[in-house]
């Protein structure tokens, strides 16, 4: 089964094809970095245009490639929520143009389910067992940092979430604070190799008794320690003490899910799944139980998208050619 899928909820216009939810064909993506990097984050209105301006090149790419290679495809998936609003209309409504134009049946997927389909995507040749189930998710992906258990394809209970800023959100506040660029979790990365994660004991909120995660009082710990350290503060420190503390609290109460909850395997997902000292960590906690995508596939995809609509497909899910975005959709209630 061949998947044209599309990806819009934030500052990344995706357009993929997967076949049976593994092989990915087809996944061209367009960045809006530069569009948002002079103002240190996301402008909504600036990236729902960036998206119209976008998504019909990937898309007329895409179908050449198909139609040349005299491809068929069996539907259509899009990504109808959590998000932007606006930058979500603009997928949502060109899925449903190729729908009905092609004849095609519709899916709608959940943007945080697709990161954790992430894990069972394949280069086209590439063999590998899927994911086992039950299976924790940590998904860390911009305004989401969510710890949810899987106990099949398609079912999510969600054991825990951010009580205020996201890892991915602390991140790039951090990295502004420190003059890093945007987006945060890779300038802040880069600074963190040449600091001692040891120099300042940043505060980790360990809320005893959840599995929620809080990082607002991190943030805040480290614009207090920039304004006692002055005007040419440490900032290689301040960047690895800082990621060391999101990083630990995020391993920690992850690989304690999997213990709870006797997890087969454990499947990292979203932007900051791309942190290596993220990666390391948890692989020091679950060993050889922890799956994670390459780091091409952490940052918002299509190919995602159209390895979750796969299994929805399975499953008889069908959208309406009503479908509509809906920028706060939880991740259980996919």
């Amino acid at each position: 089964m061949r998947v044209l899928a599309f990806e819009s909820s934030c500052d990344e216009t995706a357009v993929a094809v997967v076949r049976d939810g593994r092989w990915v064909e087809r996944n061209l993506i367009a960045s809006q970095s530069e569009v948002h990097r002079p103002f240190g984050g996301i402008v909504p209105e600036a990236a729902a245009r960036a998206h119209l301006v976008n998504i019909v090149p990937l898309l007329e790419e895409t179908l050449d490639w198909l139609d040349g290679g005299g491809l068929a495809l069996d539907a259509v998936a899009v990504t109808y929520g959590p998000g932007l609003a606006g930058a979500l209309v603009v997928g949502v409504n060109v899925a449903k143009a190729v729908a009905y134009a092609r004849g095609l049946p519709l899916l709608g997927i959940n943007h945080l389910e697709g990161h954790l389909y992430a894990n069972w995507l394949l280069a086209p040749g590439e063999e590998r067992e899927p994911p086992r189930f039950p299976l924790v998710g940590l998904i860390v992906s911009g305004a989401h940092s969510d710890l949810v258990l899987m106990p099949e394809h398609g079912r999510y209970v969600r054991l825990g979430r951010t009580r205020d800023d996201a890892a991915g959100e602390a991140f790039d506040k951090v990295a502004r604070m420190l003059g890093l660029g945007f987006p945060g979790g890779p300038a802040i990365q880069r600074a963190a190799e040449r600091g001692d994660p040891t120099r300042f004991p940043l505060p980790r909120a360990w809320l005893p008794g959840s599995y929620d995660f809080s990082f607002s009082g991190l943030k805040t710990a480290v614009l207090r320690l920039l304004e006692a350290l002055g005007p040419n503060p440490p900032v290689a420190d301040v960047a690895a003490s800082f990621q060391a503390a999101l990083v630990e609290v995020l391993a920690t109460k992850t690989a304690q899910a999997a213990a709870e909850y006797g997890a087969a395997q454990v499947v990292l997902a979203g932007g900051v799944a791309a942190n290596l000292p993220l990666r390391q960590m948890l692989a020091e906690r679950v060993g050889d139980r922890l799956r994670m995508p390459p780091v091409s596939l952490c940052t918002d995809n299509a190919a995602m998208i159209g390895a979750a609509a796969y299994y929805r497909w399975q499953a008889g899910a069908r959208a309406p050619l009503s479908l509509d975005a809906q920028p706060n959709l939880p991740i259980d209630q996919s």
